[in-house]
C-alpha cells in the first residue's frame, strides 16, 4: 500500500503508512484536541528499524513501538503483543544524532542504551522528533515529523587508509625543540581534513549547549559548559594524525541548520602566527572562537599548547562565558604506539563579571604510580560567592557527569561535598564501524570534507592535495602541497619586496572576520557576511589560494 494510499484510510483520528508509522488525519485539530481525542490502544509510532547487536552481528532488524512515553523492540511484528526484548522510558532520556540515518537512545541512569538506524534520514528525523515529543510529554507525533522530512542524505565514511610506511623519526629527529608548525611535513601524517575542519568538530556534541542555554540556573548551565568543553577532546584519544595546516585566507563553511540546529563558518586570518577564527551559530546559541597555538618536541613526545580563546552567549538568560583549551600531548614518538593525553586546568569564567561564577575543571595527566583513572576529568562549579553549587567527574574520551552540591565541609584547601544523584551531562558515541581502517574519523568528520555545491572558492573542501589525500594519492598529494605552499611563500614574497620598496603594503585583512576587542583581549570576530555572500555568490573578493 503506498504512503497516499494508506493517508486515505482513517482509524478514529489516525492513520497507518505502509512502514507502520501512525499518521495523523486531521492537521486542523490543535495539538491538544489531538492528544486528548487519540485512542489509548494505538502506540505513537511503530516500525522496523535496525538495532545494534554487537560487534559479531553489527545491526539487526526489529520491530519498535512508541507508546506512552516508552520506547520498547521486539524480535518482530508478531511479538508486539508479548513482552518487549527490551524497552526505555523517554522521561529524562538522552536522545542523540549518530549519523544521517542513526541515532540512540540511552535511559536517564545511563546503563541501557538504543543504537539505532533508521532506512532514510527522513525516516530517522521522525522517529527523533516523535521521541522528542514523547519525552517532553505529548503524544502526537506525525505533523511535527513530517514537516522535517526531505533533509540530505550525506556519506557516512570516507576511503581507507593506504599502507604508505614512513618513519615520524626520520622527520622530526631533527628539530627537537622547535615549533612543529614551521616545519613542513609530508601528507603520510595528516588525516584529510584541515584545521579549520578539526575546529567545527568541537560542535559534534552541540546538543549539550542545547540543554545548557534552557538552564534557569548559571552554575548547572556551567557544569554543563564544562561537559561540553570536554567533548570536543573525545575523539583525540586515538585520532593521532595531524589535520592540514590552513593556508592564509582559506576558509570552512558548515552548514548543518536542516538536521543538526547550527552552522559556522571558520577562516584563517593569519599565517605568521597562524590563527584562525571561528563563528557557530544556532537559535538557542552562539560560539565564537580565535585559534592559535604553539607547539614543541620534546624528543620522546610532543605538545601542543592553544593560545586562543573561545566564547559562548546564551541569548535566552543572557549568559556568556569563555575558557581557553588545555595542552595535548603526544607520547611515544621515538618507539612504541603513539597515544594522545590531555593535561591542565581550565577555567570557563562569567565572561560579563570578573566576580561572576566560574568552573574549575582539571584535566589530570596520565601518571603510571597515580591512582586516578586515566583521562580523568573532575571539576567544581563556583558561584559568584565562591560556594561550590555543582561538581563534575568522567573521563574526556568517554563520558561526564554532574551532581548538585548539598553542603560543603572541610576547609578551603581541603573541602569534602555531599551531592544529590549524579547525571550523564554527556557520553560518547560509539565509534563508527571499521573507523580504525579510515583514520579513526567519526560520522560527523567524514561529512566535513564531502564536496558541496555553492561554498566559497577559498573552501577547504576545494583544496587540491588534502582531497588526494582522501583519495589515497598520497604521492600526487605531496606534489600538490609544495605547490601550494611555494605559492603563498611567494606572494608573501611579493608583499616584502614591495615593503623594500618603499611602497606602503598594508597589512593583510581576512574577508569574513574583523579584529577587534573582546573582554579586553583583541582577537578575531565574525563581520556577518558570509552567509549573504553565499546566497548571492559574490565571491569576486576571494584570494586566489588554490
Amino acid at each position: 500500500m503506498s504512503s497516499s494510499e494508506a493517508a486515505t484510510q482513517q482509524r478514529g483520528h489516525s492513520s497507518t503508512s505502509q512502514t507502520g508509522v501512525n499518521v495523523d488525519g486531521n492537521k486542523s485539530k490543535s495539538l491538544a484536541q489531538k492528544v486528548r481525542k487519540r485512542e489509548k490502544s494505538q502506540p505513537n509510532l511503530q516500525g522496523y528499524l535496525q538495532k545494534w547487536t554487537n560487534l559479531v552481528k553489527g545491526f539487526q532488524r526489529r520491530w519498535f513501538v512508541l507508546d506512552q512515553g516508552v520506547l520498547s523492540y521486539y524480535l518482530d511484528q508478531s511479538e508486539a503483543h508479548q513482552q518487549s526484548r527490551g524497552s526505555i522510558r523517554l522521561k529524562g532520556a538522552l536522545i542523540e544524532h549518530v549519523d544521517a540515518c542513526t541515532f540512540s537512545v540511552t535511559n536517564s541512569s545511563g546503563d541501557l542504551n538504543f543504537r539505532i538506524k533508521a532506512a532514510s534520514e527522513a525516516e530517522r528525523q521522525t522517529w527523533i522528533v516523535a521521541l522528542e515529543l514523547a519525552k517532553a510529554g505529548t503524544a502526537e507525533v506525525a505533523s511535527s515529523a513530517k514537516s522535517s522530512e526531505g533533509g540530505r542524505c550525506r556519506r557516512t565514511r570516507v576511503p581507507d587508509k593506504p599502507n604508505y610506511p614512513l618513519s615520524l623519526w626520520s622527520i622530526v629527529k631533527n628539530c627537537i625543540g622547535k615549533d612543529l608548525t614551521k616545519i613542513p611535513m609530508p601528507v603520510n601524517f595528516n588525516e584529510p581534513l584541515s584545521m579549520l575542519q578539526r575546529l567545527t568538530e568541537d560542535y559534534e556534541y552541540s546538543d549539550i549547549l542545547d540543554v545548557a542555554s534552557n538552564c534557569e540556573d548559571e552554575c548547572e548551565q556551567l557544569a554543563y559548559m564544562a561537559a561540553f568543553t570536554a567533548s570536543s577532546y573525545a575523539t583525540s584519544s586515538n585520532r593521532i594524525n595531524k589535520p592540514f595546516n590552513p593556508l592564509l585566507g582559506e576558509t570552512f563553511e558548515c552548514d548543518r541548520m536542516d538536521d543538526l540546529g547550527w552552522r559556522c563558518i571558520a577562516e584563517q586570518v593569519s599565517h605568521h602566527p597562524p590563527i584562525a577564527a571561528l563563528h557557530c551559530e544556532s537559535k538557542n546559541w552562539q560560539c565564537w572562537q580565535e585559534f592559535t597555538m604553539t607547539s614543541k618536541f620534546r624528543g620522546k613526545y610532543m605538545q601542543v599548547i592553544p593560545l586562543g580563546t573561545a566564547f559562548v552567549s546564551f541569548p535566552k538568560t543572557g549568559t556568556r562565558y569563555s575558557w581557553r583549551k588545555v595542552t595535548t600531548t603526544i607520547n611515544n614518538i621515538i618507539v612504541g604506539k603513539l597515544w594522545v593525553d590531555q593535561e591542565g586546568e581550565m577555567e570557563i569564567v562569567d565572561a560579563n563579571s570578573p566576580q561572576g561564577s566560574k568552573c574549575i575543571l582539571t584535566y589530570v595527566p596520565y601518571s603510571y604510580f597515580g591512582r586516578e583513572q586515566q583521562r580523568s576529568v573532575k571539576g567544581v562549579v563556583l558561584n559568584r560567592h565562591k560556594q561550590a553549587k555543582w561538581l563534575i567527574r568522567g573521563t574526556w574520551d568517554e563520558q561526564i557527569e554532574i551532581a548538585p552540591v548539598l553542603r560543603t565541609q572541610g576547609t578551603p584547601d581541603n573541602p569534602s561535598y555531599s551531592t544529590g544523584a549524579y547525571k550523564v551531562a554527556w557520553r560518547r558515541r560509539p565509534a563508527p564501524v571499521e573507523s580504525e581502517k579510515y583514520y579513526n574519523l567519526t560520522t560527523l568528520a567524514c561529512q566535513l570534507n564531502e564536496p558541496e555545491d555553492g561554498v566559497a572558492p577559498t573552501d577547504s573542501r576545494h583544496r587540491p592535495d588534502q582531497r588526494l589525500m582522501e583519495q589515497g594519492l598520497w604521492d600526487e598529494s605531496n606534489q600538490e602541497k609544495l605547490r601550494l605552499e611555494e605559492k603563498q611563500r611567494a606572494v608573501r614574497r611579493v608583499r616584502e619586496e614591495k615593503a623594500k620598496q618603499g611602497f606602503k603594503v598594508p597589512d593583510y585583512q581576512p574577508l569574513w572576520f574583523k579584529r577587534e576587542n573582546a573582554s579586553e583581549n583583541a582577537m578575531h570576530v565574525y563581520n556577518h557576511k558570509y552567509w549573504e555572500a553565499k546566497t548571492t555568490q559574490s565571491w569576486s573578493d576571494c584570494p586566489d589560494i588554490y
